[in-house]
């Protein structure tokens, strides 16, 4: 593990193999790690949240063999492991079992609006809401982003451009392939110059996503003019033994 820069909110690591950093969010456990030229181990029990940030490398776990380029992402339920000529940031949240998907490569704007003209795409959606997520953040050249904080842990990768992030009476240089992880409530702001700065980032928690009885299939099934969603568990006949 190579560590750059490190304080009480906010730390700052090498792309560089194995763990990187251990996290707690809400009693549950994760994992900040990476691959260069090698290979990662990926442990049972637990999601892995990844992404390719350069060459190639070949995912194995229990849905298959895959071949990943630059610019792709993964979330990968159970155990397997990642490698080969490439690099990238797995974030494991142990504990947990999402879906399986693979995705990109990423797009240089993302599809929704965030603070200061930047943008955002929602990668790796809640399975179900308040839990995980990975996005792809894009700030715009010539931005100077408002102060801010957030609720829980932010982890991610710069996977394009350069920039810095200024902290209380700190200014920490951001480039493509640097790694970091901002505390709960840390206050912090991302800047850019000549160029853009996009990141791939992973969020523990979400206030955003479906419920188990508010989701389209039933929003958008309707009986009588109405929609399910409206009518009563013993109208809707729910199986109490849905996960």
């Amino acid at each position: 593990m190579t560590t750059i820069y490190r304080d009480e909110t906010f730390s700052k690591h090498t792309l560089t193999a194995g763990l990187l950093q251990q996290l707690v969010h809400a009693g549950q456990p994760f994992q900040v790690g990476a691959w260069n030229n090698s290979e990662l181990k990926l442990p049972d029990n637990a999601t892995h949240f990844g992404y390719v940030q350069t060459g190639s490398s070949e995912l194995v776990g229990g849905s298959g063999i895959f071949d990943l380029r630059a610019g792709m992402y993964f979330s990968q339920p159970g155990s397997g492991k990642i490698g080969g000529s490439g690099s990238g940031l797995v974030i494991t949240q142990l504990g947990y079992r999402g879906l399986f998907q693979l995705g990109g490569p990423v797009e240089r704007v993302g599809r929704l609006q965030y603070i200061d003209g930047c943008s955002d795409t929602l990668l790796v959606s809640p399975v179900v809401r308040g839990q995980a997520c990975l996005n792809l953040l894009v700030i715009p050249p010539g931005t100077a982003q408002t102060a801010h904080t957030h609720p829980s842990f932010r982890a991610g990768l710069i996977c394009r451009g350069s920039g810095h992030c200024q902290l209380q009476g700190e200014r920490v240089p951001l480039e493509a392939g640097d790694v970091f992880v901002i505390e709960p409530e840390g206050l912090h702001s991302f800047h850019t110059t000549e160029q853009s700065l996009s990141v791939i980032a992973f969020h523990p928690d979400s206030d955003f996503g479906p419920h188990r009885d508010d989701h389209p299939m039933v929003n958008r099934t309707i009986v009588d003019g109405v929609s399910a969603a409206k009518l009563s568990p013993a109208e809707r006949r729910i199986c109490e033994q849905a996960p």
